[in-house]
């Protein structure tokens, strides 16, 4: 049995945060395990309350895990404050494990779900630790301090994150005025890159998305899978999981987890090699 864990928030509405990520282990047979750094109370219109835990007990909860079962790779998501972080990478920095970083800064109602305090543990302790970070381009923006509106700035960005100690990088492009496309570009630390495109979904219901695609990262890299294989099958995930809503809640609904196993994996994503 693969095991893996995520180390990030609760989402009381169930389509983001640890939830998001348990359900995409599930769906891809692994085995899940979770550290809780807070409980939101939220929906799908809006973060209501954060309750954070404390830095001493999200430590205790990874040590504790560690402690009896093997895990093969670690997700973070929302890890809200600099002294959760500093926890989370001394009790990594110890452990032989694939680390995906998903940079979890702001709900998709506009909340802070990262204290700016926190930013910078995030990019001097947390990312030289990473073996790939998954920001989309306004995490992109705050993590290289690099404005974002062309292809030459996202090259710019990538090779300043690279430069922080991360062994890759993949720039989500959801964020990216690109008629009738969606195009997240991959850079690794060796130089190479590559991108990954597929059709531009018209819809509201994006809520956990971030989490969903770095929960399917995590969940194929526990199994063996190389970085790009992982990289691009958990695009078909989360791409399958937008292309097929639940239509649920009165906001930003949850995507579909059920979609990938439904779709036997099938979906068009298409890599253009550098």
């Amino acid at each position: 049995m693969n095991i893996v864990m995520t180390i990030a928030g609760s989402d009381s509405s169930g389509g983001a945060g640890i939830q998001a990520d348990l359900k995409t282990f599930q769906e891809l047979g692994v085995f899940g395990t979770s550290v809780i750094t807070a409980l939101t109370a939220q929906n799908t219109l809006s973060v209501e309350g954060v309750f954070p835990a404390s830095a001493d007990f999200v430590k205790h909860q990874i040590e504790v895990v560690f402690q009896d079962l093997p895990i093969k790779a670690v997700k973070t998501g929302m890890l809200f404050s600099a002294p959760i972080i500093d926890e989370v990478v001394n009790s990594l920095r110890q452990k032989d494990v694939l680390l995906v970083v998903d940079p979890v800064m702001i709900a998709k109602g506009g909340a802070s779900l990262l204290q700016h305090k926190a930013v910078e543990a995030l990019t001097t302790k947390l990312l030289p630790l990473a073996t790939v970070l998954t920001p989309n381009i306004p995490e992109a923006e705050v993590i290289s301090g690099v404005e974002i509106k062309s292809e030459m700035d996202i090259q710019k960005a990538a090779e300043k994150i690279v430069a922080m100690g991360v062994k890759c990088v993949v720039m989500k492009g959801g964020h990216l005025d690109e008629q009738g496309t969606a195009t997240d570009r991959v850079f690794f630390a060796d130089g190479t890159t590559f991108k990954m495109t597929s059709a531009r979904i018209e819809t509201k219901h994006t809520h956990g998305t971030g989490c969903t695609y770095s929960a399917a990262l995590t969940a194929f890299l526990g199994q063996g899978w190389s970085l790009k294989e992982a990289i691009i099958e958990a695009k078909k995930f989360v791409q399958l999981a937008i292309e097929t809503p639940l239509n649920i809640g009165h906001g930003h609904g949850p995507t579909n987890h059920f979609a990938y196993k439904l779709a036997k994996g099938v979906c068009e994503v298409n890599i253009i090699e550098a």
